[in-house]
């Protein structure tokens, strides 16, 4: 396999891989690097294949990068494994995989759907969805690397194993029932090699297929939080989130913000963002004016002849030297190094200001006398 000119898709770094794997492995980043997007997917879903798949591929990356480069060497080696077996031997990491992807997965369906009807529908009925589910993280697992297989036969066995839950109620029984059907299935009756690459496709691609599949995986987790989690009260009592979020949007808290987000919508739009920005900006109290006029009990339009006076005053009170009991003087000291601080804040302010004040005034004078 050869390209020409812009064709020729850059080559893969071990080095990069590793960094990659060692900083994000557990969200896939190091397989979005080396074009394994599906192995990718599974690890972002699973979190490195709950810790071990992500931990045991620190032996594998070189290899990784072998078949992502095409080398020579690493490509003869795996077309005389291709001649020698018919279809992929079994491997057990890879088969272990396709059943710890496709039960986690299928439980994720399950616990989306809501138990109860909601504005009157009923959806349980997506409960059907589960088998195809299971079947589509046994396929998915199935098809990494230079390994396919059709998804016909995996989900085909789901379905035809899924009744069992109607006779065995022990949940963690007729999943690994119904998911170990797929995973056989699809061993047996799927899997092929992939003799021709993928291919290639551009990074914003990549990005949006793979945007896709999270925003469909994690809807699957919005169902479970949404549905099935409860929120503890002060009193401990427990409350449906669904029950939490519309008391929430109902409650006098959430319309107080609400109505004030329209008023500096509507500000906004008489007087512009900026000025909305200025007022945050003012609010947030950046330079710590507005505490320490707390600190010294004084208003922003005191002089600095009283500010001086009163930051005198309280120090004089709140000396850690006129506190005998050892307990009560740390106390004492922190509120005598705030009283220093708020001090020293108001002054550089006011200086600050009395100098910009000078220099608007000196401004006009001599322009006239020009």
């Amino acid at each position: 396999m050869s390209a020409t000119g812009d064709s020729i898709p850059s080559q893969k770094s071990v080095f990069w891989a590793y960094v990659f794997w060692l900083f994000g492995g557990i969200l896939g980043t190091h397989h979005f690097y080396l074009r394994r997007d599906r192995h990718a997917f599974v690890w972002w879903s699973t979190l490195g294949g709950f810790g071990v798949g992500w931990l045991g591929e620190v032996f594998r990356i070189p290899r990784y990068v072998r078949d992502a480069n095409e080398e020579p060497v690493y490509m003869a080696w795996l077309v005389t494994k291709m001649k020698q077996n018919k279809k992929p031997p079994f491997s057990m990491n890879r088969f272990t995989g396709m059943l710890m992807v496709g039960y986690s997965w299928a439980q994720m369906m399950m616990l989306a759907v809501p138990p109860d009807e909601v504005w009157g529908i009923n959806f349980r009925y997506l409960n059907y969805l589960i088998p195809f589910v299971a079947a589509l993280g046994v396929w998915t697992v199935g098809n990494i690397g230079r390994e396919q297989g059709s998804l016909k036969w995996p989900v085909l066995a789901a379905y035809l194993a899924y009744p069992v839950r109607y006779y065995i109620f022990d949940e963690s029984i007729w999943f690994t029932v119904m998911v170990l059907a797929s995973g056989l299935a699809f061993d047996w009756l799927s899997k092929d090699w992939r003799r021709t690459p993928r291919k290639k496709q551009g990074v914003v691609k990549r990005l949006a297929v793979l945007g896709v599949c999270a925003c469909l995986y994690l809807s699957l987790w919005c169902g479970y939080l949404y549905f099935h989690g409860t929120i503890t009260d002060s009193e401990g009592d427990e409350v449906p989130v669904y029950e939490a979020i519309h008391h929430f949007f109902t409650s006098p808290w959430w319309l107080d913000v609400k109505q004030a987000m329209y008023e500096t919508y509507l500000y906004a739009q008489h007087h512009g963002w900026y000025e909305v920005w200025k007022q945050i900006i003012d609010l947030s109290d950046p330079h710590g004016e507005q505490n320490a006029y707390r600190v010294l009990g004084v208003t922003p339009e005191a002089t600095q002849q009283e500010i001086t006076s009163t930051w005198r005053r309280l120090s004089r009170e709140h000396h850690p030297d006129k506190v005998k009991d050892e307990a009560q003087r740390r106390a004492a000291q922190e509120r005598f190094m705030e009283i220093q601080q708020a001090y020293e804040i108001l002054s550089n302010s006011k200086h600050k200001r009395n100098r910009r004040n000078k220099k608007d005034n000196s401004e006009p004078i001599k322009a006239n006398g020009d």
